[in-house]
């Protein structure tokens, strides 16, 4: 018989839960984008309180950066294989209570003399942070996708995730407000005043009041049905579990059914990573691994007041976040659902490239030329992150969500999003370096080397093109499908004999589906 809590909510219309569960979800990547991205203007405060105003080391910059990815990558490969082995309802609290008390523990860090002692210190918070975050990335778009219809499901992915626009703004306002409040409190007169050991601090506490206010919500949150019903077989509560929260017909037979002993389901046609899953699915996961997509957004020139320093980063992050990363999000969310994943991600690839191409290739001529002073380049860097967001960024996060079978979603989501942050870290780090200021009498006293940036800007537009093909070649078009469908017609397709645990050539997914 055919599941018909699936195909009654791939069919439900829009209503007040789905906005519900867009904002409970959305608040654990808006925690995430404040925790990830105030760190810029926090490092600016750090270097004025322990390192005399002087830039930080390259080497200790590259690493406060990447640790938090590390730890990102880390906890989408753990909590997106649990998410499938014993559930996403559970493992999304514990992501969340991971990055409430490690975002207090930032703020807590020891030590107030010894900068060795306290960059260590929050090293190792900001690694268990990123575990939380990591785990939230794979669990909040897979259970959104598992809750949404198929006609509206990428827009309300992509919604999730445009929450991190917003966060990249609070975290930035918030920034600013306390530089504004500490600096008139008593120190505006003094470059580094006592108090501003406890300004950085309080900005990374307070990420964790996003989170704290949405644990009870989002512990009230059912299983999704999917989840129930073919990982768990069990599609009586499936069925009661949808019906509790959401307004959707012709599953009364299904939840009102006493729960006696379903004939059993066949066993798992497959297991992860076993030749028949990388026939089917190999492709997609390469595909979604390898165009995983980060930015990081920039950081400014260093002021004489710690506060006013920390500000100025803090305000060009808020500028970026309102004019480019924010609108490419609600672009994404407008038109996901009707011209197509692949084709938002194509677009964005290549509008990138032209902007990485047309900022590297006259770079040395264009930097000697207007000494350093031409905005033209910050109009540059917003048109990045618009397309980057109406792009690449957005699409890796739902194209993931709805490729795979339900006992693989989280962990092949996990392992996408965790190849794109070990990306992340090369491309930061080498950044940095690529950026790293230089010393002597030429014209570029004080600036980035010319040449690596340049060089830098070519191998991004070289990654932005490469993008491009793998997306051309390898991505599929989930738009207007149904989760299930992927697997069914994939299954039915392969011809292959080599794991006789097929059930009439169909995984067990597909089997209860196939009458839909």
């Amino acid at each position: 018989m055919p599941i018909k809590v699936l195909s009654s909510l791939d069919a439900a219309r829009i209503q007040w839960y789905h906005f519900k569960a867009i904002i409970v979800a959305g608040m654990g990547l808006f925690t995430d984008a404040y925790d990830l991205f105030c760190i810029a203007p926090v490092m600016k405060m750090i270097s004025h309180v322990y390192y005399n105003g002087d830039s930080i080391n390259t080497a200790v910059l590259s690493t406060s950066y990447a640790i938090a990815l590390l730890g990102t990558a880390t906890g989408q490969l753990v909590f997106g294989y649990l998410g499938d082995r014993v559930g996403r309802r559970r493992v999304y609290g514990l992501c969340l209570i991971i990055m409430i008390l490690s975002s207090f523990g930032c703020g807590f860090s020891v030590c107030t003399t010894r900068r060795s002692c306290v960059m260590v210190s929050l090293g190792f918070f900001r690694f268990i942070l990123g575990l939380g975050i990591g785990g939230d990335y794979p669990l909040s778009a897979t259970i959104m996708s598992e809750f949404a219809n198929k006609r509206t499901r990428g827009a309300f992915i992509a919604a999730v995730f445009s929450m991190q626009g917003l966060g990249i703004l609070v975290s930035s306002a918030v920034t600013m407000a306390v530089c504004v409040v500490f600096k008139i409190s008593g120190g505006g007169g003094l470059e580094v005043p006592d108090e501003a050991d406890l300004a950085w601090r309080l900005i990374l506490m307070i990420g964790a009041l996003p989170a704290a206010l949405t644990f009870y919500w989002r512990m009230l949150m059912p299983e999704t049905a999917r989840y129930t019903a073919l990982v768990e077989n069990n599609i009586v509560q499936a069925a009661k579990d949808m019906q509790r929260v959401m307004s959707i017909s012709h599953i009364s037979d299904e939840a009102t059914t006493e729960p006696s002993p379903p004939p059993p389901l066949p066993p798992p046609s497959y297991k992860l990573f076993s030749r028949r899953f990388l026939r089917l699915h190999g492709r997609d996961l390469f595909a979604a691994s390898v165009n995983c997509h980060y930015s990081e957004k920039p950081s400014s020139s260093t002021n004489e007041n710690v506060y006013d320093a920390a500000f100025e980063v803090a305000k060009l992050g808020a500028i970026i976040a309102a004019c480019s990363t924010i609108p490419g999000y609600w672009f994404t969310v407008y038109f996901i659902d009707k011209i197509g994943r692949v084709k938002i991600q194509i677009m964005g690839f290549f509008f990138m490239a032209v902007v990485y191409l047309v900022a590297g290739i006259p770079y040395r001529w264009y930097w000697l030329k207007h000494e350093h002073s031409n905005k033209g380049f910050m109009v540059l860097y917003g048109l990045v992150f618009f397309f980057c967001n109406f792009g690449p960024n957005t699409t890796t996060f739902i194209i993931p969500a709805e490729l795979f079978p339900a006992r693989f979603r989280s962990t092949c989501h996990g392992i996408s999003g965790a190849a794109g942050k070990l990306g992340a870290i090369v491309g930061t780090v080498g950044f940095l370096w690529a950026t790293k200021k230089i010393d002597g009498n030429a014209i570029n006293h004080g600036y980035p080397d010319v040449n690596r940036m340049r060089v830098a800007f070519l191998i991004l537009g070289g990654v932005c093109i490469a993008g491009i093909f793998v997306t051309y070649f390898f991505t599929k078009e989930t738009m207007g499908r149904s989760l299930e469908e992927n697997e069914h017609e994939q299954s039915n397709n392969d011809e292959s004999e080599d794991e006789p645990q097929i059930v009439d050539g169909q995984s067990s997914e597909s089997t209860l589906l196939q009458t839909r």
